[in-house]
């Protein structure tokens, strides 16, 4: 189970990062997918570097195979997506979005880092 709880662990960090590059990329494509479409400004860029941050931050922890502390980066981690979830539904966005990807993504985090510190 723990190996299967690091593998999605580093699943999570490198799908941030690769939301964070689509973000700078592609963002006005990217905001709509958030769930909240806008056009361009700088809060795109800075939302894709927020990604890209938030999944550079666990590798150190996944690399040097220090489970524990890589739960706990990850519990951590989990108030970005709870937040996006609650930034999609106080701005109209589809509760589908809000609940099935921000909402999932943070449930799944819980369930990794919850597997990575106590087991």
């Amino acid at each position: 189970m723990v190996t299967i709880a690091i593998w999605l662990a580093g699943l999570i960090a490198i799908g941030i990062i690769l939301i964070g590059i689509r973000f700078l990329l592609q963002p006005v494509a990217s905001a709509a997918g958030y769930g909240v479409p806008v056009s361009m400004n700088a809060y795109l860029t800075v939302k894709g570097v927020r990604d890209i941050t938030a999944g550079l931050v666990v590798l150190p922890a996944l690399v040097t195979g220090n489970q524990h502390m890589l739960g706990w980066l990850i519990l951590a981690s989990v108030f970005a997506p709870l937040g996006d979830m609650v930034v999609v539904l106080r701005n109209g966005g589809p509760r589908a979005v809000a609940f099935g990807v921000h909402g999932l993504t943070a449930a799944v985090m819980v369930v990794v880092a919850a597997i990575l510190i106590l087991v």
